[in-house]
C-alpha cells in the first residue's frame, strides 16, 4: 500500500509548494511608466472580472502598486477586493458624471498592500444615459481618460498598473475604457464558442485606434477555465495560440473551485487560498505579463 507521499494529493501539494517557491523568488520588473489595461470581452462568463481582480492582486503581492477601476455597474470587482460600493458610496460614477477626481474616490483594498480600487455602485447603471444626454460625443468618450491623466499628474504614489474592468457590452462605458487605456487584455475561456465575437471585438479595437486612441493595442490574451481532462480545452488553447502567438500568455488559468469561491469572501483567490492551483496560475500569469511588457 502506498504511503501518503506517493498519493496524487501529496504529489499535487508538493508540486504547488515548488511553484509557490518559484513565484516568491521570481523577479518582476517595474514598468518605466504606468501601464493602463482595459480588460474586456463582449462575451459574458469568460472570467473577465476574475482576471482583473486576480492579476491586480498578484502584481500587488509582488510589490507593485496597482489600481483597479471598476467600470461595471454590478460592482463585482469592488466586492472581490473588499471595497464598499453600496449606493451612495462615491466612486467611478461621480468621476464620469460630475467630474470628481480619482484621488477623491480611491479606496485601499483591505486584502493586500499596494492594491487600490475605484468602486462602482449601482448608480453607474444610469451613467451611460447621463453621458449621452449631458455631454457632446467627443467629451463623453474622453471622461475616463481625462480623469486618469489628471490622477497621474497629481498622485504622490504613481501606480505601476491600472486595470479597468469593463461591462460585457460595447457602450459608452467600454468606449471610455478603450479610450483611456494603452493596452487591451482579453480573457478567453477554453470552451466551445471561445472565439465567438472575438473578431468583432478586434474590429472595435481597430475602430477605437483609428478614431479615438491611436496608442491602444491588443497586447495580451489569457486563456481561462482550462480543463486538462478534455481534448476541447487543449484544442481551443492551440487554436488561440495559432491565431495570436505573440499576445497569448504561456500561463493558463485552470477551472478552480477556489477561484469561484473567493469573491463570496470578498477576496481575490491569492489571499483566499494562495497555494491553490488557480492562485498559482494567476500569480504566474501576472509575472509573465509584467516581464513580457518590459
Amino acid at each position: 500500500m502506498n504511503n501518503f507521499d506517493e498519493t496524487p494529493l501529496a504529489r499535487e501539494i508538493a508540486s504547488n509548494s515548488r511553484r509557490l517557491a518559484g513565484i516568491n523568488a521570481a523577479e518582476v520588473k517595474r514598468p518605466t511608466q504606468t501601464r493602463v489595461f482595459t480588460i474586456s470581452n463582449q462575451k459574458g462568463g469568460v472570467g473577465k472580472t476574475t482576471t482583473a481582480v486576480n492579476l491586480a492582486a498578484s502584481l500587488a503581492y509582488k510589490g507593485l502598486n496597482v489600481l483597479v477601476i471598476d467600470l461595471d455597474p454590478q460592482g463585482n470587482a469592488s466586492t472581490a477586493l473588499g471595497v464598499d460600493h453600496h449606493s451612495g458610496v462615491r466612486g467611478i460614477y461621480e468621476v464620469l458624471t460630475e467630474g470628481a477626481s480619482l484621488l477623491s474616490v480611491i479606496s485601499k483594498s483591505p486584502v493586500i498592500d499596494h492594491l487600490y480600487c475605484v468602486p462602482a455602485s449601482i448608480d453607474l447603471a444610469g451613467a451611460e444615459l447621463e453621458l449621452v444626454t449631458g455631454f457632446g460625443e467627443g467629451e463623453r468618450n474622453q471622461r475616463l481618460n481625462s480623469a486618469i491623466q489628471q490622477f497621474l499628474r497629481e498622485t504622490k504614489v504613481q501606480p505601476d498598473y491600472i486595470f479597468i474592468d469593463c461591462p460585457p457590452s460595447l457602450g459608452v462605458l467600454t468606449i471610455n475604457a478603450f479610450t483611456a487605456a494603452t493596452e487591451v487584455l482579453i480573457p478567453i475561456q477554453c470552451e466551445y464558442y471561445a472565439l465567438e465575437g472575438l473578431s468583432q471585438l478586434i474590429r472595435n479595437i481597430q475602430l477605437i485606434q483609428q478614431h479615438l486612441n491611436q496608442r491602444l493595442r491588443l497586447s495580451t490574451i489569457l486563456l481561462t477555465m482550462f480543463d486538462s481532462r478534455t481534448n476541447l480545452s487543449a484544442q481551443v488553447a492551440a487554436d488561440v495560440r495559432e491565431h495570436f502567438p505573440q499576445q497569448t500568455l504561456g500561463a493558463v488559468i485552470p477551472r478552480s473551485v477556489r477561484v469561484s469561491e473567493a469573491p463570496s469572501f470578498q477576496q481575490p483567490v491569492i489571499t483566499y487560498d494562495k497555494s491553490s492551483t488557480g492562485s498559482l496560475a494567476y500569480l504566474e500569469a501576472a509575472i509573465e505579463l509584467a516581464n513580457k511588457g518590459n
